[in-house]
């Protein structure tokens, strides 16, 4: 089967090519670079190139099913109606609002040039409110920071265009207290999802799978089951049999790489690995640390999550005091912020330098991140 590359910030771009892929005979598309047109597995129809939890390249191959079956789910569990894109086509959550559009028949509609606050109410205003006399159900999906700037802004047409929604979901990262609460008391019908890539996107909505999704804690890991799992990463047999495993029974799981419980209600509480999901971006913590050890004064440097507001998490880089004597700290900052942005892309960029007393230690030597998260916490940078 041959797959073709399509531009992921060209959304009319990517809704004919899914239109092809997901309902016709046309060939699957590729998003997100890195994978040549070719050959690829028969019944695939996309296949979204992302940085990853370890912040690498990985190609995830999605089918026709997986998509369909994530699409009719979403629509059983919240209703089917229109759908307004107001995402980056070229990521899972921006297709998958074009998935869903498709398989309810409709067109969507779509957020032209850069996101805003006038002109997403524009884009809701713009949209047919009713068929042949009878209301259709409007539907969007958003990251938080999207849903903090149509909160923040100083106009009343912008949240009376959000209350229009029948359901807003909004996932790529914690959605915080405080915003919810916010979106909440202005009349705005939120739904948390939780997804990736590999799940095609959104399969647990405030805290319950899909129909047909299974959540289990191996570990304390959460893994997720069902027709929505990707077929894998494409080229990477190795990496596929690491992500996705198979039971006794021969069931296959997809190892999300967070931690959590469920008890009917799933409740992440973290990353087994040192990254943070920062404006819908995953960043290696790991990455950004070294980098930041090789800037003149920062060689003993520690980089560790800290919660964010607007973007759901942030880096903070912790310093043993006696190393920043003299030192212009926000001139400081300013250089790390410009060279890890410029090496590692705007979400990676550090919030704040931490002066500590010394780095606290494990017994194994290594930094203990979570005194210096807790530390991060209490000073409040």
């Amino acid at each position: 089967m041959r797959a073709e590359p399509v531009e992921g910030d060209d959304p009319r771009a990517v809704l004919r090519g899914l239109r092809g892929a997901v309902l016709g005979a046309g060939p699957a598309i590729t998003l997100g670079g890195g994978v040549p047109a070719g050959e690829v597995p028969s019944g695939t129809a996309v296949i979204v190139t992302t940085s990853g939890s370890t912040g690498h390249p990985k190609s995830v191959v999605l089918s026709r099913s997986a998509l369909t079956s994530s699409a009719l789910a979403t629509a059983d569990r919240i209703g089917s109606g229109a759908w307004l894109l107001a995402l980056p086509a070229g990521y899972i959550a921006g297709v998958q609002v074009l998935v869903r559009a498709l398989v309810s028949g409709r067109e969507p509609a779509i957020l032209a040039g850069s996101f805003s606050a006038h002109a997403f109410a524009a884009a809701a205003g713009a949209m047919a409110s009713s068929d042949g006399g009878a209301a259709v159900p409007m539907y969007t999906s958003l990251v938080p920071a999207q849903l903090q700037t149509l909160l923040d802004a100083e106009d009343d047409g912008v949240r009376t265009g959000l209350r229009r929604f029948e359901a807003v979901l909004v996932g790529g990262q914690a959605l915080a207290a405080p915003l919810a609460e916010r979106a909440q008391a202005a009349g705005v019908r939120v739904v948390r999802t939780y997804g990736a890539s590999e799940t095609s996107g959104g399969c647990v909505y405030d805290g319950v799978p899909l129909d047909g999704v299974a959540v289990r804690i191996d570990d304390g890991e959460v893994q997720v089951a069902g027709p929505v799992l990707a077929e894998g990463y494409l080229g990477e047999p190795e990496r596929t049999a690491a992500a996705f495993v198979r039971d006794a029974a021969g069931r296959r799981w997809y190892r999300t790489g967070d931690l959590g419980t469920f008890d009917g209600v799933l409740r992440v509480t973290g990353r087994r690995d040192n990254v943070i999901v920062s404006g819908g971006v995953n960043v290696s913590l790991d990455r950004v640390e070294r980098l930041v050890r090789t800037l003149p004064g920062l060689s003993g440097a520690v980089v560790v999550a800290v919660a964010d507001e607007r973007w759901g998490e942030a880096s903070v880089i912790a310093v043993p005091a006696a190393d920043l004597a003299g030192t212009d700290v926000v001139a400081l900052l300013r250089e790390v912020r410009s060279a890890v942005g410029e090496a590692l892309g705007a979400p990676a960029r550090p919030r704040a330098i931490l002066p500590v007393p010394a780095i606290p230690l494990l017994p194994s030597g290594k930094p203990d991140r979570a005194a210096l998260r807790a530390a991060a916490a209490r000073a409040a940078v």
